[in-house]
Formats: structure tokens, C-alpha cells, sequence
């Protein structure tokens, strides 16, 4: 009768206990919710409910394979964007409870909105799905896409007729290209290489294998130092154009109020970083030193004159002098326009 009392007892507690395990994470998860769309800005203490400080001994936060007890969104262990961490809580008792969360990190400036006025419109082949797009003096350098249509190729801007260009095989899917000195560097999809031409004439000199952090390949540029190439997520790699194999340093990309991924064609201009988003008629201004995006431009009414589905939409970014020019895949005009 006794062993029945104590084993009743001890069932009694255990629900107990594990009724306020399931109070502390589910108050924990709708804070994390509530902070989701909210966002933190490096600095920010992470401010956790009474109901799980008063049951904690002790709190510490994974990422990746990193572990912290600061509860401060510090630069040094979050980046800007989304942040997968696992809490980690030690009860008073000595239990550990863990869970998962998104820390979404925001830059702590507005970003400006940037206007624009189109000021010329050039005649561009609708059949070119633009991945990279160059220019240097009045030629035009791109970087065409799809299996089996990929290729490099340079026209004068104006026109629409190639005045050289180099095909890929038939398994690459190019993306974006860069012009470094007298060569162009090109980088393809998922086949984790990248193309080194000779400027001139187009002619392939080399390739060579991505860093392993990328995943894919997808915008490039360069700012006169390293090249700089987007992979479709949050960051932007900075790599060694003598050994681009090699990461250089990365940052991650955010807004005010808004995390950015699907990073696209890139450009370099005066100190800052443009970058188009994936199927988003916007390009954003970025500060390469921290990955703060600084102002944004909005091509709607531009690009609904050419976006019909998930393909033909913005992906083109160069500068002609301090105007910028954009097109976008399988449209029939390439874009000048005056940034006021």
C-alpha cells in the first residue's frame, strides 16, 4: 500500500513537473513569435519572460557550432537576417530544456527610398536571359543562362548583335560575370565552378572551383580589390580574384525592417554594393563593410511592362557614369535612368 502511495506520488510530481516545462516553453515560443517579425538590432538584450528567468538557473544560446551565456545580440556570434538558435535552459533543478528559435536581426538606420527618371531606353534581345551584365565604355558584356543556351558574350550598347561570344557546354547553367582588368570572370549555377575569359576576345583561359561555403552561384561583381558574389540566400562572399576558390570574408543582409535573401545580379558603384532580389522589382543599396542596406530603388512600373512569370523578371545592374542601367531576363529594352 505504501510503495502504491509513493509511486502515486511520484507520477503526481513528474505531471506536475512536466506541466511546468510545457508553461515555460510555451510562454518561451510565443516571445519568440512575438520577436520574429519585431527583430533585433545588434545590442539588443534578449529579454526573456518572467516565467522562464524565475525557473532558470542558467541560459545559454547555440549557433551552429557556437554557444554563448550572453543574452546580447552581439555582431560577433549573430549575423543581419535570420538567425537559427537553439536556447538552451537550465532549471533550477538541474533539467535541461531546449528550444528553437529564429533571432531576426535588422539594421538599426531606415533605409533611403532612391528615386529615379528612365532618361533612354536601348534595344535589347528578348531572347537573352540575362544573368550577368557588364559594361565598360559602350560594350555591353552578359552572361546568358539556361542549359544548354548558356554563354558569355560582349555587344555595343545600342545594338543587339554579338561581336563575340563563347558558348558553354551543355550541362552549365551560367549566372552572373565581372570584368577584373583585361578578364572576365563568369560563375555558374550548381555546377560549383566559375570561368576566367580573356576581356578581348572571349577566349576561355581557365576555371576554377567556388569556396565551399557558396552553394550556388548566382550574382558577381568587383570592387576593385576582391570579387563579390551572391549564392541566392542572406550573404554576399568576398572572394580572391587571384584564387577565387578562396573566401576572402562574407556579410549577411539586412534591412531596417526587413531581412533579405535570393540576392541576385550584383553591381559595385562608388563604395556601395546593388543588388537585385529574385523575383522583386527592387534593387537595394548595401554597405559592404556590415551588409546594412542603405536605400532601395522600386522598378515596379518598369518591370510589369516585361514580368509576365517567374522568368522574365529584373536581373541586369550596371553603371554608365553615375546613371544605372537595368534590364531584366528575355526583355526587349535595356533601361537608362538618372538617380535624383
Amino acid at each position: 500500500m505504501k510503495l502504491r502511495i509513493i509511486s502515486t506520488l511520484f507520477c503526481f510530481v513528474l505531471l506536475i513537473s512536466c506541466n511546468k516545462d510545457k508553461e515555460i516553453l510555451n510562454t518561451l515560443n510565443d516571445y519568440n513569435l512575438s520577436m520574429e517579425s519585431k527583430g533585433y538590432h545588434f545590442g539588443d538584450a534578449l529579454e526573456f519572460p518572467k516565467e522562464v528567468m524565475d525557473n532558470a538557473e542558467s541560459i545559454t544560446i547555440s549557433f551552429g557550432d557556437k554557444e554563448t551565456s550572453k543574452l546580447v545580440v552581439d555582431p560577433q556570434f549573430f549575423t543581419l537576417g535570420d538567425n537559427a538558435v537553439t536556447f538552451n535552459i537550465k532549471k533550477k533543478g538541474g533539467e535541461i530544456l531546449t528550444q528553437d528559435a529564429t533571432i531576426n536581426v535588422f539594421a538599426k538606420n531606415p533605409e533611403a527610398n532612391l528615386t529615379y527618371e528612365i532618361i533612354k531606353q536601348y534595344p535589347h534581345d528578348p531572347k537573352n536571359f540575362v544573368q550577368g551584365f557588364q559594361i565598360e565604355g559602350n560594350m555591353i558584356y552578359e552572361s546568358e543562362g539556361q542549359i544548354g543556351q548558356s554563354r558569355i558574350m560582349k555587344y555595343q550598347l545600342g545594338t543587339t548583335t554579338p561581336v563575340a561570344e563563347t558558348p558553354q557546354g551543355g550541362d552549365i547553367f551560367s549566372e552572373g560575370c565581372a570584368i577584373v582588368g583585361d578578364k572576365i570572370y563568369q560563375l555558374t549555377w550548381q555546377n560549383k565552378i566559375g570561368f576566367v575569359y580573356d576581356k578581348s576576345t572571349l577566349k576561355l583561359l581557365r576555371q576554377f572551383d567556388y569556396p565551399n561555403v557558396m552553394g550556388e552561384g548566382w550574382g558577381l561583381t568587383y570592387d576593385g580589390k576582391n570579387l563579390i558574389a551572391s549564392d541566392g540566400t542572406k550573404n554576399i562572399y568576398f572572394l580572391d580574384p587571384n584564387n577565387p576558390s578562396k573566401m576572402v570574408r562574407y556579410i549577411s543582409v539586412a534591412g531596417n525592417t526587413e531581412a533579405f535573401d535570393q540576392l541576385n545580379e550584383l553591381e559595385y558603384h562608388n563604395g556601395f554594393i546593388y543588388a537585385n532580389v529574385w523575383q522583386k522589382p527592387i534593387i537595394l543599396k548595401i554597405n559592404p563593410a556590415n551588409g546594412e542596406v542603405v536605400g532601395k530603388f522600386d522598378f515596379t512600373e518598369i518591370a510589369k511592362l516585361h514580368t509576365t512569370d517567374n522568368d522574365d523578371v529584373l536581373n541586369g545592374i550596371a553603371f554608365k557614369g553615375e546613371n544605372m542601367l537595368i534590364t531584366g531576363k528575355l526583355w526587349p529594352k535595356i533601361y537608362e535612368v538618372a538617380i535624383k
